[in-house]
């Protein structure tokens, strides 16, 4: 007796799959042989989809990085204090998020420090949130852009921090934008 014929892997399905790994293993894991093991599948479904293992980890980042910029478009509110508070409170979440790819960012954040190919992404995600909070803040009457720093500095730091959990992390940011705003 056969078994039944197994899916054929898409380029989704490695992509998935390494953010999975990241997460559980870091970046190590994100090469065509440990991901091609943690999927019970063979090395050539890798290279059916990818040329080789930097164009997998580029395919990796740009879904990264496209989904931070999404999220941080998503970031709404009423007023910009509340914008500016969405904004900043989602940035922290981002381990506690829907979307495994923004799950990684810690690990990304990580994997940057010992690899250049990952810098440039992280900078130009760095870049786009400074800019929308330093707007933000803006708006609020906050002209210091060393506050958008600060406040970023936070919320990425919150994406470290294991013990705290979404309802933490976004009264915690929150309370950071109330002290920035009682500045004002």
């Amino acid at each position: 007796m056969t078994g039944s014929p197994r899916a054929r892997l898409t380029r989704d399905d490695w992509i998935a799959a390494g953010f999975e790994a990241l997460q559980a293993t870091g970046p190590d894991a994100l090469g065509a042989e440990p991901l091609a093991r943690r999927l019970g599948t063979t090395k050539g479904s890798f290279y059916w989809h990818f040329k080789d293992v930097p164009a997998f980890h580029a395919a990796l980042l740009g879904r990264w990085q496209a989904e931070a910029e999404t999220a941080l478009l998503a970031a709404s509110g009423v007023t910009d204090t509340a914008r500016l508070r969405a904004t900043a409170q989602a940035i922290g979440d981002s381990p506690h998020h829907d979307s495994p790819a923004l799950r990684c960012e810690p690990m990304i954040r990580a994997w940057a420090r010992g690899n250049a190919t990952v810098t440039g992404p992280l900078r130009d995600v760095d870049g786009l949130r400074l800019a929308r909070l330093r707007d933000l803040l803006a708006a609020c009457g906050i002209g210091n852009p060393e506050m958008a720093r600060i406040l970023y500095a936070a919320a990425t730091g919150m994406q470290v921090l294991q013990d705290a959990g979404r309802d933490e992390t976004a009264n915690a940011i929150g309370s950071l934008v109330d002290l920035i705003l009682a500045l004002r």
